[in-house]
């Protein structure tokens, strides 16, 4: 296994030779620690069918089955699916255009998953990629003035917002469907700036798709102070230019592997979207727990 730094790119390394039926626990140890290292690992070559995949993800951690199962591969539930690709019966698997804003996988819920992976299966030609931003380094990168701003903050993050409207909820009232909601995933709280359980990095741990408030320390909101970090973190800028965006892109037979807790990221979509199918498996690292 050669693990070497992304030519040109803003962070993450490309794995070469790595094979996930055959790799020794000091592989899969080494492979860890360059994700939460480098932030993005592309593993090259890949060739899994979902049950290997699956299996690659319980090697890394504790698999977590997503929540809501209209997200479940058909065969293998712990398989989360974005496709925008009918089946030969019309039906649909998975969910289409997922991730359409910034945003961290499980932000929203009492833990977020730490690692992250990523297989896609049918490629666009065109358009294809995932934008990134590291938030410890968005942090760092923050005015004395903001930092000392944000110190002693809370985030509430909640679901509701992107919430994606299931088949079994047309013609429900909206009302209804958003108590469902609030009682399933119920708003969290946390530090806005909190300490990364494997590399002590401070993250700005904030999102424009999940967070709904920023509270100082006496319990006020400050919405001016949400929105001014978000700005300074890159989530606003829709010309996808700021210094902290990072795009990573990919192709047939990669398979991306990411520090969820660190990174929000944002799915790249256009407005005549090509095929497009992605597996996705998600994992509580207990090793890195705090």
């Amino acid at each position: 296994m050669k693990i070497s730094p992304q030519a040109g790119k803003k962070f993450g390394v490309v794995v070469e030779g790595f094979n996930a039926e055959t790799a020794s626990a000091e592989d899969i140890a080494e492979l860890k620690k360059a994700v939460y290292t480098n932030k993005i690992a592309v593993l090259k070559n890949q060739d899994l069918d979902p049950g290997q995949f699956l299996a690659l993800g319980k090697r890394m951690g504790e698999v977590a089955e997503y929540y809501e199962p209209v997200y479940h591969h058909p065969e293998v539930k712990e398989v989360f699916v974005s496709s925008n690709v009918k089946e030969e019966d019309g039906s649909q698997m998975g969910v289409p255009k997922t991730g359409k804003f910034w945003h961290s996988d499980y932000q929203f819920m009492p833990r977020p998953f730490d690692l992250t992976l990523i297989y896609p299966q049918v490629v666009p030609s065109k358009n294809r990629g995932t934008f990134f931003i590291n938030m410890a380094d968005a942090y760092e990168k923050l005015s004395a003035d903001l930092k000392q701003a944000v110190k002693d903050t809370t985030a509430t993050h909640s679901v509701l917002r992107y919430f994606k409207i299931r088949p079994t909820d047309v013609y429900r009232p909206i009302s209804e469907i958003i108590e469902e909601v609030n009682a399933k995933t119920p708003p969290v709280t946390d530090a806005t700036v909190v300490k990364h359980p494997f590399t002590g990095e401070d993250i700005l741990y904030l999102s424009e798709g999940f967070t709904l408030s920023v509270q100082d320390a006496a319990g006020n909101d400050r919405a001016d102070l949400l929105k001014e970090l978000l700005d300074a973190s890159g989530q606003l800028d829709r010309t996808y230019e700021h210094d902290n965006i990072h795009l990573q892109t990919f192709e047939k037979g990669d398979m991306l592997v990411w520090d969820n807790r660190t990174l929000v990221h944002r799915a790249l979509h256009t407005a005549t979207p090509e095929p497009a199918v992605s597996f996705r498996v998600t994992v509580y690292d207990n090793d890195a727990a705090a």
